[in-house]
Formats: C-alpha cells, structure tokens, sequence
C-alpha cells in the first residue's frame, strides 16, 4: 500500500486508463467514446512520460563534446515515443471526428441504442 502513494503518477494514470476505458464500453454515444479513448492516450502519454524521467540527470543535448557518462543523462526513448503518440493520437481524433460527423448527416444521431440502427435502414 505504501508504493501507492510513492508512485502517485503511475498511479494516477493507472486510474486514468481506467476511467477512459470504462467510457468508451459503458457509453453509447460516439463523442464520448472518442473522449474515452483519449483520456485513454492521456494516461498512457502520462506513464511513458514519469518512466522516462530520472531525478538529478539532465537531457541528452551534448554542447562543445563534453561526455560526463551514460549515468548523467536520462532516456530520450520515453520522450520520442510521447511525442510520436501524440500526433498519432491526434490525427486519430480528427479521422475518428471526421467519421463521426458523416454518421450524424447520414443517420442523424449519434446514440448506437438508436433504433434506426436495429431496423437496418
């Protein structure tokens, strides 16, 4: 119980991950399904992002080529990977917005319960 509290972030995003994917099962309506799934990203963006970190070293940017060691600096691997999903996870929000809105001028709701889907169209 007591790393709990000692790891408050992994924590927190572990609790995170799990709000958004109880959004994106229990609710039928499309907005908040792609709320959910980024809340999901969030949490996932927020873990790689405390993992990668280490307290009292510094960012690899050598200058004038001084090497103090591999122990003096962090991981720049976390903070690519962050970045990356960060495009990715946006350019997915706006395709999955995009494909939202042409359901809504096709079907005109956006509830999956709606029973215009049951009927077949």
């Amino acid at each position: 119980m007591e790393n709990l509290f000692i790891n408050y972030y992994e924590s927190i995003s572990i609790i995170l991950f799990g709000i958004g994917f109880s959004i994106l099962l229990l609710h039928r309506n499309l907005i908040r399904k792609i709320i959910g799934m980024n809340i999901m990203d969030v949490s996932i963006f927020l873990y790689l992002a405390v993992k990668g970190y280490i307290s009292g070293r510094e960012v690899p940017i050598v200058e004038e080529n001084i090497h103090m060691g591999l122990d003096y600096y962090i991981n720049p691997l976390p903070g690519g990977l962050v970045l990356t999903g960060i495009v990715v996870s946006v350019c997915m929000t706006a395709f999955a917005l995009g494909l939202v809105k042409k359901y809504y001028e096709k079907y005109q709701t956006l509830d999956l319960d709606d029973d215009f889907f049951r009927k077949g169209s």
